[in-house]
């Protein structure tokens, strides 16, 4: 059979017809995210041809068959030629692709592949009959298309293939985005234009959008996506709704993309005609068994629930004197004879204001730890708020060693700038999982908790609120595509780099070159950071105006509940700033280990989580030798002249990049320097009514009046709730 590899070659052909010549300056609008298959340079061409101008590989599957539409997609774009080939040279080698079953040539090879499990793949340089072979092989057919990807990245990012031995596999089971879309194709906290699904046209029009956005999320390895908003509508679990979104697991599932449904509680009362929605009402049960059933018959591989119960006003258990365990164990015994999982959020926080909102979760959700049923995994968001610029990891991580426990991020940028700030979100994802909770000594990372290795769990996950709409560019600019890819990277690998993601991300979506990398990469990573001096330093967090979270409102006060205000977080008077969580305060810190609670304290962490944790007066000493005000004033500076800079740099690097995606970036800049600006003045303006004390020298008063700030308004910004 090894000998029979050339005679089952089937050569790769150079489609250039379709291609303009190769140029750095080439029109486009964002469409292809990361899988853009521009052609490689002349000398990296003749390289990889050696080893892949052509495939072998069964495709008796639809994954199969998409590995190899897309490997054909991808060589086609890479290995062009500006004159076209009209076969193969007899030195040009080839890419097989397969799992043991489908091709009998990767079971003669008897490969490692068994620690791989069902989703990990194997990339292998093998010669046979003097042939360069690539081999990418996998237990199952989307672990294949898994490794395609890889593959098709190494060429995108200018790696050798000659040596190739990679074996991969993900390190967390559930690896969702979570789309906070509604019915009507409005998106909750979303910027990037109205939702995907067209839910008027499906499940008969299948869009071809939604074959591309599966293969976006297969290449960086997402493996699931919930299709409705957390805060539910009764409707989408109707026979209508269900229908269509059978129709998008069926465009979803050549690529691994299962889908799941958020599930409002008081479902049963709105569609089922019952009187009660308790979750331990025989009634009740017996009515989300039967939905169970239907979903199932329709969606054979429907993955499950989201809940979002007792929070923000939606219903949940508690309405019925149940606990939350109680709430998730009755869905999840209704999807566990279908091997479906409840993932149940844990962003809950009761209709009496507590003492500090920052402790709801761990005070609902710590003494039910074991009191979850297997196929339950409780969603937690990063920090103990809601996606602040920075925030501490949540306490619960390390806190529940029986109840797997899943990471919420959000990669929609609903508290830093929306989609017209670059802000590179994967170092605010990997801060949070290499924090150390602890648990059970030192190592005990929250990267640990999520993947399952610190407690032994094998139902593990992580979710991103999902970034996308109906631009052409996906997410609303280019560089929020970043968030995206480096999100189901982190998901894969929560150990991954997130220096080494912006590297990977920069040279698939624009260039190779090092005197582009170089410094877009540098903006990436120093991006999060200058919006936390300009929105939110030292600690201080949920300083943005009402509802729609756009621009500053640190005075916003009033309203139905005090901690929906800024100045229940801020805590400005005359003394200083910041919310006392030690045990002189709220005592939040008790919710963390002692020695967390020590690593908050130390010097080189102390500046970013300074007013989350304490009240510090105005004349306070920091790190830097500066009172706390002439601090302050520093950092909401720093940030707008960090922005500055990245303007500054992109307006260097036009010659790498066509002129469309050019300008959108630079236009865009200059929208985030002029925010980053107004946040600086309307805070510093602000805070300086408690402070009473003048700006250090050096540093401009803010433009206008404290007035003119506050009176600002904007009642149909983007993405605010409805």
């Amino acid at each position: 059979m090894l000998k029979s590899v050339a005679r089952t070659i089937s050569v790769v052909g150079i489609g250039c017809a379709l291609l303009t010549a190769a140029s750095a300056a080439q029109a486009e609008d964002g469409y292809d995210l990361w899988l853009r298959y521009r052609p490689v340079e002349t000398a990296w061409r003749a390289r990889y041809r050696a080893e892949a101008a052509a495939l072998v590989g069964a495709t008796p599957s639809p994954q199969l068959a998409a590995v190899r539409t897309e490997l054909q997609h991808g060589l086609d774009g890479l290995l062009a030629e500006t004159v076209p080939a009209t076969q193969s040279a007899p030195s040009e080698g080839a890419v097989v692709f397969g799992t043991p079953a489908s091709s009998p040539l990767i079971a003669q090879l008897n490969l490692p592949l068994q620690p791989l499990g069902p989703e990990g793949y194997l990339i292998r340089s093998v010669v046979i009959q003097g042939r360069h072979v690539t081999v990418i092989a996998a237990n199952s057919d989307i672990g294949v298309l898994y490794g395609a990807f890889r593959f098709l990245r190494q060429i995108q990012t200018r790696q050798p293939l000659d040596r190739l031995d990679i074996a991969d596999a993900p390190k967390v089971k559930l690896r969702l985005l979570n789309h906070w879309d509604n019915l009507d194709r409005t998106i909750e906290r979303g910027y990037a234009g109205a939702s995907l699904w067209d839910w008027q046209k499906l499940p008969d029009y299948l869009d071809p959008r939604y074959t591309d956005y599966a293969r976006a999320d297969a290449s960086i390895g997402i493996n699931g996506t919930v299709l409705n908003n957390v805060n539910a509508k009764a409707e989408s679990l109707t026979p209508l709704f269900l229908r269509r979104a059978a129709g998008l697991a069926d465009a979803f599932r050549p690529y691994g993309v299962r889908v799941y449904l958020s599930a409002r509680f008081t479902a049963p009362i709105e569609i089922g005609g019952l009187k009660t929605a308790d979750p331990l009402d025989p009634q009740v049960k017996a009515w989300w068994r039967a939905k169970a059933d239907e979903i199932y018959a329709l969606i054979p591989d429907f993955g499950g629930f989201v809940v979002k119960a007792n929070s923000e006003g939606e219903p949940g258990p508690q309405d019925y004197h149940r606990t939350h365990a109680d709430g998730a164990n009755a869905l999840a015994q209704a999807v566990a004879p279908h091997h479906g999982v409840v993932m149940y959020r844990a962003f809950v926080y009761s209709q009496d204001v507590p003492d500090d909102r920052a402790k709801q979760a761990y005070a609902e959700f710590k003494p039910l730890d074991g009191q979850f049923d297997a196929n339950v995994i409780v969603q937690v968001k990063n920090g103990a708020i809601d996606f602040q610029p920075r925030e501490p990891f949540h306490p619960l991580f390390g806190a529940m060693p029986r109840t797997p426990l899943m990471m919420e991020f959000q990669i929609t940028k609903e508290y830093l700038g929306f989609s017209t700030h670059l802000v590179y979100l994967a170092p605010l994802f990997e801060e949070t999982l290499r924090s150390d909770t602890y648990a059970k000594g030192p190592g005990s990372t929250v990267a640990k908790v999520v993947d399952g290795e610190l407690d032994g769990h094998a139902l593990t996950g992580m979710a991103g609120v999902a970034n996308t709409g109906t631009d052409r560019n996906w997410s609303g600019s280019i560089f929020d595509q970043a968030n995206w890819y480096a999100f189901g990277r982190l998901a894969w690998d929560p150990t991954a780099s997130s220096r080494e993601i912006a590297q990977d991300w920069t040279r698939m979506t624009f260039s190779n070159d090092p005197a582009f990398v170089r410094p877009v990469v540098g903006m990436m990573m120093g991006s999060r950071e200058a919006a936390v001096d300009y929105m939110t330093p030292l600690g201080l967090h949920h300083q943005m105006a009402r509802s729609s979270h756009y621009g500053p409102g640190p005075w916003v006060a009033g309203g139905p509940r005090p901690d929906w205000t800024s100045v229940y977080f801020n805590k400005a008077d005359d003394k200083g700033i910041g919310f006392d969580r030690t045990a002189t305060g709220s005592d939040a810190v008790a919710q963390y280990t002692s020695q967390a609670v020590k690593a908050f304290d130390d010097p080189a962490n102390q500046d970013r989580f300074l007013l989350w944790f304490h009240h510090v007066s105005w004349d306070a000493r920091t790190t830097s030798g500066r009172t706390l005000w002439d601090e302050m004033v520093a950092r909401y500076s720093r940030g707008v002249s960090e922005t500055a800079d990245m303007g500054a740099t992109w307006a260097g690097l036009g010659a790498y990049v066509d002129p469309e995606r050019f300008a959108q970036t630079a236009t865009f800049l200059r929208i985030q320097e002029k925010e980053a600006r107004w946040w600086r003045d309307a805070c510093i303006a602000y805070f300086q009514t408690f402070s009473k004390r003048p700006l250090p020298t050096g540093y401009a008063a803010p433009e206008h009046p404290l007035a003119y700030y506050e009176g600002l308004q904007f009642p149909f910004a983007a993405g605010t709730a409805h």
